[in-house]
């Protein structure tokens, strides 16, 4: 008997379970869909970014990528699509690095200094006029991509912002800020990657793909 009220309650209880996840999961994707169909009623800031990343690739200009967390993954996993999948035959290579692929140069400038200054000091070294800078934060606020920013400013840098929410200090100092018109993180986080990926697509578009990934 009481096997039977266990086994009962097991039942029920999974199947309320099951019905909160599918409410959720719905509303969270739903949310999905609201926020891409926002962006697609506005590419004209993509059209841009992709123009100037073109520009940066004829005329050899370094494109330098930085976030933190997840966006540094996102940063590095830009950098590392423009190095190859965004290869055009006949066509000049992007020339491009990230800042968080360098793990013991970003934890040496944070013990020595601070970890405000970990993009910054390695700008330093490679920064120059005409560049493309492009900075991932969900907040727009985070203090190393903020001072990284500034530097690259000063030096005549271009700056592309990805960002969310309100958009933070990144819609002062950012050339192209694209925002995600969403405060949830984890949204923000995953349509920055969309976008770069959109992005690389539409390069590829411009002639002939070295490789295929049909």
């Amino acid at each position: 008997m009481m096997v039977q009220k266990y086994l009962t309650y097991t039942i029920i209880r999974v199947l309320n379970n099951m019905t909160h996840h599918k409410e959720f999961l719905t509303n969270y994707l739903n949310e999905q869909s609201s926020c891409l169909r926002e962006l697609i009623n506005n590419t004209i800031l993509l059209e841009l970014v992709v123009e100037k990343l073109l520009d940066a690739q004829s005329s050899n200009s370094l494109i330098i990528t930085m976030g933190n967390g997840g966006s540094a993954s996102t940063a590095s996993h830009f950098t590392a699509d423009l190095l190859k999948t965004a290869i055009i035959q006949d066509q000049k290579r992007f020339c491009s690095l990230c800042l968080t692929d360098n793990i013991p140069v970003m934890t040496a400038w944070s013990n020595d200094t601070s970890y405000d200054e970990i993009f910054k000091e390695q700008l330093r070294n490679f920064v120059k006029k005409d560049d493309v800078v492009v900075a991932f934060s969900g907040s727009g606020t985070s203090k190393n991509v903020m001072k990284a920013l500034e530097l690259a400013k000063e030096s005549g840098a271009y700056l592309i912002g990805f960002t969310g929410m309100s958009g933070g200090d990144f819609t002062k100092i950012c050339d192209i800020c694209i925002k995600i018109p969403s405060t949830n993180m984890l949204t923000i986080e995953s349509f920055h990657l969309m976008l770069c990926h959109v992005i690389i697509s539409c390069i590829r578009e411009t002639g002939t793909p070295e490789f295929s990934y049909e």
